[in-house]
């Protein structure tokens, strides 16, 4: 099995190989078999990337938006009649199910290039009177931005960030995560079969020195990551020390509150989806699942019934619905958080096994009698971990959920609607949730607070992320000086 890409990188709408930039070799996660290799970028690919991007977003600066708007959605058309394909191609990126890929990754980017090419004609600016005198606002783009992509979702994140960036007449230079290089040269592929002029979207690979050299340029205005939050740390700074406009979606350590009024399948669902969906492999996941006293033996009795529903193998089969985790050294990491609840006193009541065999499968795995202290409670894991923590009441469930340097999403399910509105308002997240968890459409705003990020991706807020307001002033007499 070989899915060797045409180049390892695509400039100026073509592709390009520099052999001698350092081998990133990729892997089938469910077999453990190397099915393509990558060259990181050189800094000569660096600057001919930067430098297309440079020139081209000039050019589609100056088309009407209207006009950039039927590419992104000619794109979308595109990327929706070849879904199969692309589906294939993100299981083998990352070992996620096709039954999953098939529905949440390149539909999902799709969906963001048709919307953000929807919403392109609308991006105007004001009109605000002063007496004879007033002042019109232009909104107008930053320039060539950086997308720094996680390995999770590669091409949902790629289109995630071209769509708005493009939307408003930036030019962009994606660089994926070296774990999932694949994907985003498709989505390059598909913007330039759109009608995207040559160097708009750019993808270069590379390790973590060619994200810090794209950071740094000075031909860089904007900055948007999706990563951990160490990773985003390194990269925040890196580009504050440009000024540059940055967006940081980070990592987390989401709470999913349960009351004991909840209807018990749903929640049970919610938190399966929180926990289980892509191996775990979810920034915004609930993994810290806080179930009210009373019902927390029924909860977990129902969730270890609904495990038996799991189904491993090769995930191009579309029967199987839980994948590998997306690299040997993760499934190592998640294996060891998994000694560590145990050793920390936390109970183990399903899962828990590294799977033998080919590929990096683990078990999905839950803890009862989980404390807040404890490390599977504190920190990311990344993987099919979840952990069960009891409360008693609203006051203790809501401040315990807030106590973590995190701030991306957190859910709860209730049938009071009324504590599920004052729960949400007291979350100290930026994505919450009522009975449901984990939807991310792209008409809705996701983002974090906290350690979890700054800006929003999706919605019409990422307009703001992507673009600048000058303000004219103009006068319609004389002009008054004191001398």
């Amino acid at each position: 099995m070989i899915i060797q890409p045409t180049a390892s990188h695509f400039i100026d709408g073509k592709y390009v190989e520099d052999t001698a930039g350092d081998a990133i070799p990729v892997i089938y996660p469910a077999t453990g078999e190397l099915i393509a290799t990558v060259y990181s970028a050189t800094p000569a690919i660096i600057d001919l990337a930067l430098a297309s991007g440079t020139r081209a977003q000039k050019e589609w600066a100056s088309w009407t938006a209207t006009d950039r708007g039927r590419v992104l959605r000619r794109a979308a058309d595109i990327m929706r009649d070849r879904n199969h394909d692309l589906s294939v191609l993100e299981t083998y990126d990352t070992g996620k199910p096709y039954q999953e890929t098939s529905v949440a990754d390149a539909t999902s980017g799709a969906d963001a290039l048709e919307y953000f090419g929807g919403l392109a004609a609308s991006i105007t600016g004001e009109h605000i009177q002063l007496g004879e005198d007033f002042v019109y606002t232009r909104r107008e783009p930053l320039g060539v931005c950086v997308g720094i992509g996680a390995w999770n979702y590669p091409t949902q994140i790629a289109s995630w960030k071209a769509a708005p960036a493009l939307a408003c007449g930036n030019a962009m230079v994606f660089k994926p995560s070296e774990t999932t290089p694949l994907c985003a040269l498709k989505v390059a592929e598909i913007l330039i079969e759109a009608g995207a002029p040559a160097g708009v979207y750019n993808v270069v690979q590379g390790y973590g020195a060619v994200g810090a050299s794209l950071v740094t340029d000075p031909r860089v205005a904007k900055v948007s990551l999706t990563g951990s939050v160490p990773t985003g740390r390194k990269v925040y700074a890196a580009a504050a020390a440009g000024i540059r406009n940055v967006t940081m979606e980070l990592g987390g350590k989401s709470p999913i509150v349960i009351f004991d009024d909840a209807d018990l399948e749903n929640a049970v669902s919610g938190a399966i989806l929180g926990n289980f969906y892509s191996s775990g492999q979810v920034c915004s996941n609930g993994t810290r699942v806080f179930v009210q006293k009373g019902i927390k033996d029924t909860f977990l009795a129902r969730m270890v019934e609904r495990l038996k529903g799991v189904k491993m193998g090769d995930p191009q089969d579309p029967d199987v619905n839980f994948g590998p985790m997306v690299s040997e050294r993760q499934r190592d990491i998640v294996a060891d958080y998994i000694k560590k609840g145990i050793a920390e006193g936390a109970r183990l009541v399903a899962g828990g096994s590294v799977v033998k065999g080919d590929g990096y499968f683990i078990e999905p795995t839950v803890f009862a009698d989980v404390t807040d202290d404890m490390a599977i409670a504190r920190e990311e894991i990344f993987g099919p971990v979840l952990s069960v923590l009891e409360f008693d009441t609203e006051e203790e469930a809501l401040a315990r959920a807030n106590d973590t340097e995190y701030g991306l999403a957190a859910g709860v399910f209730t049938a009071d609607l009324t504590r599920a509105h004052r729960m949400v308002a007291g979350f100290e997240a930026g994505t919450c949730y009522i009975n449901t968890y984990n939807l991310a459409p792209v008409e809705a705003p996701f983002g974090g607070s906290k350690q979890s990020g700054v800006g929003r991706e999706n919605s019409k807020a990422a307009i703001e992320h992507y673009s600048q307001i000058k303000g004219v002033y103009v006068a319609m007499g004389d002009v008054e000086a004191p001398f």
